[in-house]
């Protein structure tokens, strides 16, 4: 007769050594620097995620989402353990077919990762073997010792599974730990590099002290600080990149192709800058947009040395992590300050934000510009396509007019009397001439606007209101330079950026 463990302690020992086999993998992958299984299938299901569900992850989750994604995957890899465990009570091949899935899954997602080799598959093999073999030791029937001659030759004994299952979960934990230390302290490391200063030697045109009058109001900071700079890409864990060993190539359509390293570039002529940079999926009203000042090497300088063959139509970059994305040769060489970015905010380029270089183009939006963690920039034609243009994005995506309330909040609560109304407005490349407020059913009311920095930073406005008491209605819209005002009829982000006037209400008592 052969005693088996419950199904309940099948799904037990599935999702222990699910468990295992994860970390196992992660600890190895941490300590020969390569990808994690995790991080490998998240950004694989990124790749193929539909536009409509990227949407809607943005919108749900903003940017918790790849921390949904990594929660989801989890989520997904313990059911499936589980269902291994209990499948294996009764057929012990189920062990090992289910995590030589597990295995291949996570190993040729690995593999296929941007900057890995081979070498990247064997956390994946190394921590499906580990979980095969203890899932098989912890549910197979085997000799149960007694003292005499047993009357059950083959049994499973309860008590030595809890012991395997306590090992199991302990060894989990402890190398999950393990590789996450490994992990933080190699990104700290990095951190370390962009808390150093930029270079003060060299030709850097740096910026004139911002006027005090480019602010209206406390609540609303002109230059958005790194920490609070929004934060929307495709990469679940940071490239960790050394920048002594870092380059980029400049190639494709040129005459002199070029390669240039980290030390070059900081020695190069540099320019400060003010520059909003916003996402494509910002809603009307969103908060994914920021300014800040930036510094770097013009394009333009850096396309003058490689040298433009005839025929080159698009300047496509891509990232160390694979992300790429591309626009016109004509917005780098049409007199805007596109550069290869180095610095954020007087510092250097945080490793969130790009470290150790990023591009910076004013007048699109990120999906065809911002590239971060640059690693190589092709002059090509239309026939390449960006990371979100076959996903139904324009190619193109010239930012457009936008204008948001910021005070007071939606649904924010008042006093009668004197208020205030205020908030920005921003047209990269063309700047903001005039803003209008209108509350209720009244006219369109002209703020005050801010001091103008620049065409390619946005500017802040401010109207003077005697609220009275009630619940109102307050809308805002900008007219850039060229005078176009910006529509009020509401568009989806998709496939160009929103449209529409930001609108909000206010209770007044």
């Amino acid at each position: 007769m052969t005693i088996s463990p419950s199904r309940s302690y099948g799904a037990l020992a599935g999702l222990l050594t699910g468990a295992l086999a994860t970390t196992v993998g992660m600890l190895l992958a941490a300590i020969t620097n390569v990808v994690s299984p995790i991080d490998a299938v998240g950004s694989t299901f990124i790749d193929h995620t539909p536009r409509w569900l990227k949407e809607w992850a943005i919108r749900s989750f903003g940017t918790n989402d790849k921390t949904v994604l990594r929660l989801g995957i989890v989520a997904v890899l313990a059911l499936a353990a589980v269902a291994i465990g209990i499948v294996a009570v009764r057929r012990p091949w189920a062990t090992w077919v289910g995590f030589a899935v597990f295995g291949v899954v996570g190993a040729v997602a690995a593999v296929r990762r941007p900057g890995e080799t081979i070498g990247a598959a064997l956390p994946s093999i190394v921590g499906a073997l580990v979980g095969a073999l203890v899932l098989h030791r912890m549910v197979q029937p085997r000799p149960i010792p007694v003292p005499g001659e047993s009357q059950a030759p083959l049994g499973w004994d309860r008590r030595r599974f809890l012991l395997s299952a306590g090992a199991a979960g302990a060894a989990a934990v402890v190398a999950g730990a393990t590789a996450r230390g490994v992990d933080q302290a190699r990104t700290n490391d990095v951190v370390a590099k962009t808390n150093e200063p930029l270079p003060t030697s060299g030709s850097v045109q740096t910026l004139a002290p911002i006027d005090a009058g480019a602010t209206v109001d406390p609540a609303i900071p002109f230059v958005t600080a790194a920490g609070d700079f929004y934060r929307i890409d495709t990469a679940l864990s940071f490239p960790r990149v050394d920048a002594a060993k870092w380059a980029l190539d400049i190639t494709g359509l040129v005459d002199r192709p070029l390669r240039v390293t980290y030390a070059e570039l900081l020695a190069m002529p540099q320019v400060e800058r003010v520059v909003t940079l916003c996402c494509v999926s910002n809603e009307v009203g969103g908060e994914y947009v920021g300014n800040a000042v930036w510094r770097g090497v013009l394009l333009a300088d850096l396309l003058d040395k490689v040298g433009i063959k005839p025929g080159a139509e698009q300047v496509f970059s891509t990232s160390i992590d694979g992300w790429t994305c591309g626009f016109p040769v004509e917005v780098a060489r049409d007199g805007r300050d596109a550069m290869i970015a180095v610095g954020m905010n007087g510092a250097t380029l945080p490793l969130e934000h790009g470290y150790p270089a990023r591009l910076v183009v004013p007048g699109l939006y990120g999906y065809v510009s911002a590239t971060k963690w640059l690693r190589m920039i092709e002059l090509t034609t239309w026939d390449r396509q960006g990371y979100w243009v076959p996903l139904g994005w324009s190619k193109l995506g010239p930012v457009k007019t936008q204008s948001r309330i910021d005070v007071p909040r939606n649904d924010a609560k008042v006093t009668a009397g004197p208020q205030k109304i205020a908030g920005v407005a921003w047209a990269q490349h063309r700047g903001i001439a005039k803003v209008e407020v209108k509350v209720d059913d009244g006219p369109w009311q002209e703020t005050r606007l801010a001091t103008d920095v620049s065409n390619d930073a946005w500017r802040q406005w401010v109207l003077d209101w005697n609220a009275t008491a009630g619940t109102h209605t307050v809308e805002v819209r900008a007219t850039d330079k060229t005078g176009a005002t910006q529509p009020a009829t509401r568009s989806d982000v998709a496939p160009d950026g929103a449209t529409g006037h930001h609108t909000i209400r206010v209770h007044v008592g």
